[in-house]
């Protein structure tokens, strides 16, 4: 995938009130648009991931995936607040002219989507033929669905809500506590916070998997130990895993966003905004996600007008919609096989792809 910048130019409010008066975002591409400007494949990343989709949904994107280059224009943003090239915490302040750290104004879903499209315009992209994304991409996907009805031929929310429950929240407030109970958290520096993210993110890791992903994957072969087991080194492990690729205020921030996701907000609720949205959908859950559960994915199903649901088993809980992507890739063709609207016209290098 090739990555690029593009630079607003227009200022942005936010749903809390704040304005970004400057705000860029980056984004990876693969593959061409076509003479029709109409096979895009816009993919949504979650939460630590970035715009390469290619790099953490490998079995799904690339030549001779189901998201293929040869027949597809592949785009996915990388969301404001993270830090791999979008604006974030760690960027200059052009008000103050120092980093935001602590004061950066946190995106919504809603306020990313609002983010991306001063982009899709500039790119000459006036439909969506596939959007997709898991978790908070997903709740990125169903947001721009409500706002632009007519923008998306398919959608395929996975793992995802309609608004972000109590438990999540919950689980996203414990995090954020973790963070702030790292004394190194009031400093203003790139590295603040670090030790209390790597406890934030064995947290969250127990919210991604369940019962049975530790029991077949982390359970002792012998019954000697009194301490030092596997499951707490591998809890150890994932924090400073994340530590080496992430920084607490990307990570901070982009959990208060999560919180903030609701569909109905300003929409007379969540049943009449999801109303709204006319792509074909297919919603997926995982049976094992203790995080998403799948009666949130029933919920969507049921109110998208033209709604699907598929349910795949995984024992990998919230993360299997990105470990066994075949069981995705299954449904999701599928879907496609027992649609009546062909597929757009396979792309064609009619557009250049330099950098906006």
């Amino acid at each position: 995938m090739t990555t690029h910048k593009f630079n607003a130019v227009t200022p942005l409010q936010l749903e809390s009130g704040a304005v970004i008066a400057d705000y860029h975002l980056a984004y990876s591409t693969m593959g061409e648009l076509n003479e029709g400007r109409d096979n895009v494949v816009w993919i949504f990343h979650a939460l630590t991931a970035n715009s390469n989709p290619a790099e953490w949904w490998p079995g799904l994107v690339g030549p001779e995936k189901l998201f293929n280059p040869r027949d597809h224009f592949i785009i996915c943003v990388n969301m404001p607040g993270s830090c791999y090239g979008s604006t974030g915490p760690l960027n200059v302040n052009p008000t103050t002219h120092e980093p935001y750290y602590h004061d950066f104004p946190f995106f919504t879903p809603r306020d990313m989507i609002r983010a991306y499209q001063p982009l899709r315009r500039a790119l000459g992209i006036k439909k969506i033929y596939i959007g997709i994304g898991g978790s908070m991409g997903g709740q990125q996907l169903l947001e721009w669905a409500i706002e632009e009805p007519d923008l998306f031929d398919i959608i395929i929310p996975i793992a995802t809500n309609a608004q972000h429950s109590p438990l999540g929240i919950a689980f996203n407030t414990s995090q954020r506590m973790a963070i702030e109970a790292d004394t190194s958290w009031a400093a203003k520096e790139p590295d603040a916070g670090t030790e209390g993210m790597k406890a934030a993110r064995s947290i969250a890791l127990i919210s991604y998997r369940n019962y049975n992903t530790y029991l077949n994957t982390q359970q002792e072969i012998t019954d000697t130990k009194i301490e030092q087991f596997k499951s707490e080194s591998y809890q150890r492990y994932q924090g400073e895993k994340l530590a080496r690729r992430f920084n607490a205020f990307s990570y901070y921030f982009l959990s208060k966003g999560m919180d903030a996701h609701n569909t109905g907000r300003g929409r007379e609720g969540n049943a009449a905004a999801l109303q709204r949205i006319t792509a074909d959908t297919l919603v997926i859950g995982i049976s094992t996600d203790m995080l998403f559960p799948v009666a949130e994915q029933q919920y969507l199903s049921r109110h998208i007008p033209s709604g699907r649901y598929h349910e795949i088993d995984s024992t990998f809980g919230h993360d299997g919609f990105l470990v066994e992507y075949w069981k995705i890739e299954n449904c999701i063709v599928e879907f496609l096989l027992t649609r009546k609207k062909p597929a757009p016209a396979p792309a064609r290098p009619l557009v250049s792809k330099e950098t906006i």
